[in-house]
């Protein structure tokens, strides 16, 4: 295969796997073969084994780290810290893009930054959408309540109002409360309903604050 040919297959696409360069008559040998020369040459960065995406300034689209994360764990969602920043639920920058998935926990670092993948069971895998993350793409993300849940759910004494207030949750006002509590209540985990509890409390206090200023 061309380099030319590569470009015209999946010049519009942020990512690839190898499986798109195997339809048709074509040697998957001498395409693998290829592969690993042009990642040896700095035209195409491998993220993991099977997925790729072309290097500058061959790439025309730029790979949304929510996207890179949902295609280096199929069946995972971008959750924890960066979708809470994503939302504009707390005011930091996240530079790990970390997501939640019911495989093993995994790090990932790539030419396009490191990505972290907590475990969760299986009952915990709901509260996510697909959400438009700009350049035409979409990947799968934690709603804003689901966010709150998952890391209280890792982290240890999560629910505590000391650590809830060490998170500076911000712009409570677009959580949809009722469906923090629905959701919590659902996990039938008492850690999260205290949780979704300590979390309308503070967002009743913030509601407040303004009110006074």
């Amino acid at each position: 295969m061309e380099f030319s040919s590569l470009l015209e297959i999946v010049g519009d696409e942020p990512v690839f796997e190898t499986g798109l360069l195997l339809a048709g008559q074509v040697d998957p040998a001498d395409v693998r073969r290829q592969l690993s020369r042009w990642v040896q040459t700095g035209r195409v960065h491998q993220l993991r084994r099977g997925l790729y995406t072309l290097a500058p300034p061959f790439q025309k689209v730029k790979p949304h780290p929510f996207l890179v994360g949902n295609h280096l764990v199929r069946g995972s969602y971008v959750s924890l810290q960066s979708a809470l920043a994503y939302h504009g639920l707390i005011p930091e920058t996240v530079s790990v893009t970390t997501s939640v998935t019911i495989l093993r926990p995994a790090h990932w670092s790539t030419p396009l930054g490191a990505f972290r993948f907590r475990h969760i069971k299986n009952k915990l895998l709901f509260g996510y959408q697909l959400a438009d993350v700009g350049g035409n793409q979409q990947a799968f993300v934690a709603t804003a309540e689901k966010a709150v849940l998952d890391l209280v759910h890792l982290q240890p004494r999560g629910d505590t109002p000391e650590y809830l207030r060490q998170l500076r949750l911000q712009n409570l006002e677009q959580l949809d409360l009722a469906r923090l509590q629905s959701q919590a209540a659902r996990t039938s985990s008492p850690k999260l309903c205290r949780a979704a509890d300590h979390v309308v409390e503070l967002a009743k206090a913030e509601a407040e604050e303004y009110k006074i200023l």
